[in-house]
């Protein structure tokens, strides 16, 4: 078997060619070797080749793969890569119409079935309590819904509604246009029905013929326990109406919780800072310690240090995902020096003072002899 031709030796092109040059280097091509213009034995397989080098280099991500791997492609080898399908669905060739209505026939086919409605996109602003512990907001939304007194579909009744002469229903007509490969028919929209293939004759009063209403709606969200800032609820069917009877499409709440003024949150994990005086450090202690279920008691440990962290397990937050485990909450312990001391702490102090002097190496002095 012959080894693939560079594509942009395919097309008579130097790699690093614009789109413009790529799909006019194409169209002369695809004029010239097409078989239904061209006869000669070997047009099939160049026209084939064409197709195919135009397949990937018109599409930006196939074409970025392709300058960067050529046809050792590791995501999805280029070896089978438009293989008979070609450009545009050219199996098989088709008409030479084919081609010119890829570049003539309006852009994207419209079509007169049912589609889906368009997303719906909002930020919603909740309290930390709300995120952690989980709640149920009601959303004010304003969306295009189904006029309620057609049902959709324009019409004042339906026996108002009828097939579209021009185009027999299809929405779509054949037009004779001058092209740069000569006069050829070409498919295009029917303007008589916008490509809907149905003509209304007499419209809804309450929509003007349009089939849908500006509404405001109110929508009962579950907000998850333990969600974050930053992640999305999806809520199905609460988007833009569909259109021709399609569904809905949907509301994606994007979540903003606001900050707590004491407890931090690291996913599911919870962090709260806490004073503790020296001789709590030193010689240890039980202290009632905040949590996000209330009040708990924490053992301090003698000989605890600044900074500290003590684990409380399970007294974090839930998984919005789903399932009973919690995260923890973390302890930061921090210790005040005091600043403005009593005669009675000071002559204390002045005594302990004295007994770490007493010590053959101070703390100080310990910490010194590492820099000698």
């Amino acid at each position: 078997m012959a080894a693939k031709r560079d594509y942009y030796e395919v097309l008579g092109l130097q790699k690093g060619a614009s789109d413009d040059e790529i799909k006019k280097a194409y169209r002369s091509l695809a004029k010239k070797y097409h078989p239904d213009l061209n006869k000669e034995p070997g047009a099939e397989e160049k026209f084939k080749e064409i197709n195919e080098a135009y397949e990937t280099l018109s599409d930006p991500q196939k074409k970025a793969r392709y300058d960067q791997y050529g046809f050792e492609d590791p995501t999805q080898g280029f070896g089978g890569a438009g293989g008979g399908a070609g450009f545009g669905g050219f199996g098989g060739f088709g008409g030479f119409e084919d081609i010119i209505n890829q570049f003539f026939g309006g852009g994207r086919r419209q079509s007169n079935g049912p589609s889906q409605g368009a997303d719906v996109e909002k930020t919603l602003n909740i309290t930390f309590e709300e995120a952690v512990f989980g709640c149920t907001k009601r959303i004010r939304v304003t969306v295009d819904d189904d006029c309620m007194t057609c049902g959709g579909s324009g019409a004042a009744s339906k026996s108002d509604i009828k097939t579209c002469p021009k185009c027999g229903g299809r929405g779509r007509i054949l037009v004779r246009q001058q092209t740069i490969f000569g006069y050829t028919n070409v498919e295009t929209g029917c303007p008589d029905c916008n490509g809907r293939g149905k003509i209304i004759t007499k419209k809804c009063p309450d929509c003007a013929g349009k089939g849908r209403v500006r509404r405001t709606k109110d929508v009962d969200v579950n907000i998850p326990a333990g969600i974050l800032s930053g992640m999305t609820i999806r809520v199905a069917g609460a988007g833009q109406a569909g259109f021709n009877g399609g569904p809905n499409g949907d509301l994606y709440l994007k979540i903003n919780a606001q900050e707590h003024p004491q407890f931090r949150r690291d996913g599911q994990d919870i962090y709260l800072e806490i004073p503790i005086s020296y001789s709590q450090a030193a010689l240890g202690d039980t202290i009632e310690v905040p949590t996000i279920d209330g009040n708990v008691s924490v053992k301090i440990p003698a000989g605890t240090q600044y900074g500290a962290k003590l684990r409380l397990r399970g007294r974090g937050t839930k998984n919005p995902k789903g399932g009973s485990s919690r995260g923890d909450q973390y302890v930061i312990c921090n210790i005040v020096v005091p600043t403005n001391l009593s005669k009675e702490e000071s002559e204390l102090i002045s005594k302990l003072s004295v007994l770490e002097k007493q010590e053959k190496k101070s703390p100080w002095e310990k910490f010194k002899s590492l820099f000698k």
